[in-house]
């Protein structure tokens, strides 16, 4: 027996392109399955559009593993959705009702300027990321698995961070536009691990210095972006990071 569908009205952000003003324009979407996952459902949009001869809705590409986070844009004001740690393209039409409005717009930040309809570009990251450098420790071939001992809290902390996927929900869902989630779990993670030693200092000054000359806000304090985390990445990480910035500051050389 074929399961019920149902219909939805969205209200699409359309932007042609990073200077062009831009503005939403609503969409009915009938016969929508609720096994379907939220971007099928855009490609059943799409679909019709194409065939209309109309310019389809731009959304970034899914893996829908959850492991890139470049799908990501705001569902009525949350980003990823409504549903906690989960990212676009893992998001089903099940957690909709039947004759719901859905608001779609691309994650709004001066560092994130729109390419088109829900794409935004994220490059801001990627430069920070590259101040920060690389570990500098010569691994050469693969060492044996126990060679450089790390402690399983040290180790399970590390891991957390990691899972960081740099989709950028925390900085949109901030409304000081803060990427220090994001920052500080990069930082966080290598100032854990022996590798990351040698450049611990140099590494949270050249960060925290470039999320800066970005044009990210402050930390706001409110905790949104740890809420709009898909991978749940949590705020203690900031405090992390703040304390990183203020010994390295205090007690190194690095500029």
């Amino acid at each position: 027996m074929a399961s019920k569908t149902i219909s939805i009205t969205l209200k699409v952000w359309r932007q042609n392109h990073t200077n062009d003003k831009g503005g939403f324009v609503t969409y009915q979407v009938p016969g929508v399955s609720p096994d379907q996952s939220f971007l099928e459902m855009l490609d059943q949009l799409n679909d019709t559009l194409v065939t209309e001869g109309k310019d389809p809705v731009a959304f970034e590409s899914d893996c829908r593993e959850g492991i890139c986070g470049t799908c990501g844009f705001m569902v009525n004001g949350d980003a990823h959705g409504p549903e906690r740690g989960t990212t676009i393209c893992q998001l089903h039409m099940r957690s909709f009702q039947d004759g719901e409005t859905l608001t779609l717009e691309p994650f709004r930040a001066k560092a994130f300027p729109v390419v088109k309809d829900l794409v935004v570009e994220r490059y801001a990251f990627d430069r920070i990321q590259q101040a920060g450098g690389y570990a500098s420790t010569n691994c050469g071939n693969a060492p044996e698995a126990n060679s450089i001992l790390i402690g399983r809290e040290d180790a399970s902390s590390a891991f957390d961070a990691a899972a960081c996927i740099g989709c950028g929900a925390c900085v949109a869902s901030c409304k000081n536009a803060s990427a220090m989630l994001f920052v500080s779990a990069k930082v966080g993670q290598f100032a854990l691990l022996p590798q990351g030693e040698p450049e611990r200092a140099k590494r949270a000054i050249k960060m925290v210095s470039q999320m800066d000359e970005e044009g990210f806000g402050n930390c706001s304090n409110t905790l949104a972006c740890e809420a709009a985390c898909p991978k749940e990445i949590s705020t203690s990480w900031i405090q992390r990071m703040n304390r990183e910035y203020m010994r390295a500051s205090l007690f190194s050389n690095e500029k």
